[in-house]
């Protein structure tokens, strides 16, 4: 196996370890077992079991990264938020070691790298589209950053449900995340107020 095949083989195997224990209970001693290499292996690749969950977490974020950041640049408004869901719940049904890892272990302390930074960005994307769309139907788009935080975290919240809870297909779940957010957002009301104002 050449260095790079090997390498490759760690990252698979570590993902899969860190997604099924979680960080602390995973250790280099068996990650090296799984490889039937030795830990000095490991140690020569990563540094040791932080730098190789760095590199899992790192290859993870950037699979999500495009994966979402591509549907929002495409097409029109109501396809990017079905594009969107679709695109998370595709990434937790073909990577959900991934997706465990991202959500249930994040050790980083970086402020980028983590879920929450990705989270962010997509709300600021989402912003700057929700933004442009208010103008254009005379809404205040200063409140755009609320709505796109309050879609994200729908989207997302509903993701991670959907992680453990599988008993609809990923097709059906982004319908109804779509319909409840498209036609939410086509009857905003320009100023809203509670039933109890």
């Amino acid at each position: 196996m050449t260095g790079t095949q090997r390498r490759s083989q760690l990252i698979e195997i570590a993902r899969s370890l860190f997604a099924d224990r979680g960080y602390d209970a995973t250790s280099v001693e068996e990650i090296a077992q799984r490889a039937q290499v030795s830990k000095p292996v490991v140690y020569e690749h990563f540094g040791g079991k932080e730098g190789l969950y760095a590199v899992v977490v790192d290859r993870e974020m950037s699979t999500l990264l495009e994966m979402i950041t591509s549907s929002l640049t495409q097409n029109r408004s109501r396809v990017r938020v079905e594009r969107v869901a679709l695109a998370l719940l595709t990434y937790v049904e073909d990577r959900t070691d991934g997706f465990k890892i991202l959500v249930r272990d994040q050790r980083l302390a970086a402020e980028d790298g983590t879920y929450s930074s990705l989270l962010n960005d997509a709300i600021r994307q989402v912003g700057h589209i929700l933004a442009g769309d208010f103008s254009r139907r005379g809404l205040d788009p200063a409140l755009a950053p609320l709505y796109a935080q309050a879609l994200v975290g729908m989207v997302s919240t509903t993701a991670t449900w959907w992680l453990d809870e599988r008993t609809l297909p990923k097709e059906v779940v982004a319908a109804h995340l779509v319909n409840l957010c498209w036609n939410g957002l086509t009857n905003l009301e320009s100023e809203p107020r509670l039933g109890s104002e």
